[in-house]
């Protein structure tokens, strides 16, 4: 089990940096034998990521719900990002398949959305939490000064946090 950071933090690069989302949704649950594959194509592209960090890609988190996986990651520049799409063996060849097996057939959708973050265009907080998503893509800090809010940690001043009781709600 992660261990729990008390207290709030903030992530912090001087940066810019990509945030990918990808996954698949199952459309047809009996059809088994043509989702299982492309959902377990899955995890052999994230191990081949982490193993090869030199590609660009810095952390990832996965979530899952009835019928859908998603994929959250972190990578250093969007050109890094297409090129292990175009060339990263595991990728590659699920992409491939996928195409080939199920292509436009309905039983199991994929789906990704790309956002390039110029430099100081980000900003996260964290309290209470194990150290997670963009801190752990970069650096995990303290949200205090002119990290404290929103508004500040995105450069902008602002008024300060919402004061906290000395001794919080148990």
């Amino acid at each position: 089990m992660e261990k729990v950071v008390p207290g709030r933090y903030t992530a912090h690069t001087e940066e810019s940096f990509v945030v990918f989302v990808i996954g698949m949704r199952i459309n047809r649950f009996w059809a088994v034998h043509r989702w299982l594959p492309v959902f377990l194509s899955m995890p052999g592209m994230i191990r081949e990521l982490y193993m090869n960090r030199e590609l660009g890609f810095k952390e990832g988190h996965m979530h899952f719900s009835l019928r859908r996986t998603c994929i959250i990651q972190y990578w250093d520049s969007f050109e890094q990002l297409e090129h292990y799409a175009r060339k990263g063996q595991k990728h590659l060849k699920a992409w491939r398949d996928f195409n080939r097996k199920i292509g436009t057939d309905g039983t199991v959708g994929i789906f990704h959305e790309t956002y390039i973050i110029p430099k100081g265009n980000y900003e996260s907080v964290y309290n209470n939490m194990p150290v997670f998503g963009l801190a752990k893509a970069t650096s995990h800090v303290p949200a205090t000064g002119r990290r404290e809010t929103a508004s500040r940690r995105l450069g902008q001043g602002g008024d300060p946090a919402v004061p906290t009781p000395a001794n919080p709600v148990q």
